[in-house]
């Protein structure tokens, strides 16, 4: 039984950032160097929910540092985490027993990796956030922002962090403290994909009137470390092709960094239509192609882990803006999908908003809205770099991988050489959780048992990726209505949240007799990737904030 929330006490900042990921982190630095510059103070303080920074972070990475060269230029000689140069980049399509490699001359400029560096984005994030506090931001990580709160006019006035110390059913154990307010004169949403305030925010202000439905891809990702003699470093490997149909949007990448060290991650989109499909169990059987295994055999896997990612692109941008603050990165839906980059964006996100902000403050305003932010990120580079692939997406949705993705190539070809598509904007059409179809028109998938060699089953995986959570606290994956995963999706989908989360959160349990299903929710095993809140296709499912800190504890992702 809840009981009454003590008074929580508050603090003022200038500006409240949420997610210190590289838009977040930006945000902070500009608005700190930008406050140097003109002799003024700023306060900026930055919320984290990871235990610590880069703790969830994960992306593939190869980086273009494009944005990274204008926030600070003296980054090598500052000693930043970026040392590895694309050295080969190479694109495959692979069939159920062979390959092709596709020459590098039939893409266009825009998709080349010369220039570009593979990272652990993780890493980049710590550099940032030590950057970020050395010019005078505040950074707290383990501090998950769980709810907005509004100024008596609408506006936003800041974040409220969640309670700590509240059991499952509700009362308060004897560590329980409460949330602390942070109010902002502009509150900055960095939450990644699909987070939870994100999420408020677009649907309390409309945000997404004027937009296509947002698409997601989930990306699930290993770091190897190899033999020496099998590391090639600089080397950047992507594919399409097997083990997904035609019909089913998604490939993979390959890229060998560091001290032998390589980022294996495979991208299955969202919109796909067979609820009998596991991403993870195709990332699986993507390594044991003859053309990936060799890179692998004789490695070890030493990390694993999970994310949504957002392939809308320029379409599906909603208004950036609502009164008190502003979305930036992959809360504004800013990844290039072809590229599959977006921290450059994020970065460029952050510090326009942050230009935006000092802007404002020097005229005394307040939780008003940053319009200039908006017109200046839809005239930046990143408006350029989005408006170019805008139709990739939605040629591959509509006409699947062999006829959409060359289309989309020609497409890209017409937009590097003449500025135009001859297709003009496509649209995406319906939500992701929308596609799936029932079981009655799916063909069921068969999975090979893992090796234990190059391919491994979902529980030792989650096990490397460090998740934790308090076990007795709120379940952070709520049900709207607790009947429909047994009433409506196992019958019509064989409720496919089984097979589409890629850390074994969700199950469906028989008594002895094989009666009597169960819909059990294993919420400690979550890698905060947010497939659920999107794919349910009931929408039945609502990710939340768990307590600060717990989740995924990425070390190098």
């Amino acid at each position: 039984m809840a009981q009454d929330r003590p008074q929580r006490e508050s603090m003022e900042y200038d500006v409240v950032i949420v997610g210190a990921g590289p838009a977040g982190l930006s945000a902070a630095i500009r608005l700190k160097q930008l406050a140097q510059a003109e002799g003024r103070e700023i306060s900026v303080c930055v919320l984290e929910k990871g235990s610590e920074v880069g703790a969830h972070i994960l992306s593939g990475a190869v980086i273009d540092p494009c944005a990274l060269n204008e926030l600070i230029p003296d980054w090598k000689e500052k000693g930043a985490p970026i040392d590895t140069p694309v050295t080969d980049d190479r694109f495959m399509f692979l069939g159920p027993a062979g390959s092709v490699r596709f020459p590098n001359f039939l893409f266009p400029p825009l998709m080349y990796n010369h220039g570009n560096y593979i990272v652990s984005l993780g890493e980049v994030c710590r550099w940032l956030a030590k950057e970020a506090e050395s010019l005078g931001a505040e950074i707290y990580p383990g501090f998950a922002a769980a709810e907005v709160l509004f100024n008596a006019d609408g506006s936003v006035k800041g974040v409220a962090t969640g309670d700590m110390g509240i059991a499952r059913d509700g009362h308060h154990k004897d560590a329980y403290t409460p949330g602390m307010e942070l109010h902002g004169k502009y509150t900055l949403i960095a939450e990644g994909v699909r987070g939870s305030l994100a999420k408020q925010l677009i649907k309390r202000f409309a945000l997404d009137k004027n937009a296509e439905p947002q698409k997601f891809g989930i990306g699930l990702k290993e770091l190897w470390e190899l033999p020496p003699d099998k590391h090639q470093r600089g080397l950047v490997l992507h594919t399409m092709g097997w083990p997904l149909s035609n019909g089913t949007g998604g490939g993979s990448f390959m890229y060998h960094f560091g001290e032998n060290l390589v980022s294996v991650g495979f991208v299955v989109h969202l919109n796909y239509t067979n609820p009998y499909l596991s991403p993870f169990d195709e990332f699986q059987r993507f390594k044991t192609h003859p053309s990936i295994r060799p890179f692998l055999e004789g490695g070890k896997r030493i990390a694993y882990g999970a994310r949504a990612i957002t392939e809308g692109g320029l379409q599906s941008i909603p208004k950036l803006t609502f009164p008190g603050g502003a979305l930036l990165g992959c809360s504004a839906g800013l990844v290039n999908v072809p590229r599959i980059k977006g921290s450059h964006n994020a970065m460029y996100s952050g510090m326009l908003a942050a230009r935006a902000i000092v802007d404002a403050l020097a005229s005394d305003r307040a939780h008003d809205e940053l319009t200039d932010y908006e017109e200046a990120l839809r005239s930046s580079p990143v408006n350029t770099d989005l408006k170019r692939v805008r139709n990739v997406k939605p040629l591959w949705s509509n006409l699947g991988t062999l006829l959409g993705v060359p289309l989309g190539a020609f497409d890209m070809w017409m937009n590097q050489l003449f500025g135009i598509s001859l297709f003009g904007t496509l649209k995406h059409g319906k939500a992701d959780y929308a596609a799936l179809k029932p079981l009655s028109q799916s063909r069921p998938i068969a999975y090979p048992k893992p090796d234990g060699v190059v391919s491994f089953d979902k529980l030792s995986s989650v096990f490397l990726s460090n998740t934790n959570h308090e076990e007795d606290q709120p379940i952070h994956l709520t049900l709207r209505d607790p009947a429909i995963p047994i009433r409506h999706n196992l019958p019509t989908y064989g409720e496919p949240a089984r097979l589409y989360c890629p850390a074994g959160v969700y199950e469906v349990v028989y008594d002895a007799d094989g009666k009597n299903p169960r819909f059990v929710i294993n919420a400690q095993n979550c890698v905060h990737c947010k497939t659920c809140d999107i794919k349910d296709p009931s929408q039945n499912i609502n990710w939340v904030v768990p307590e600060g800190g717990g989740g995924p504890n990425y070390p190098n992702m």
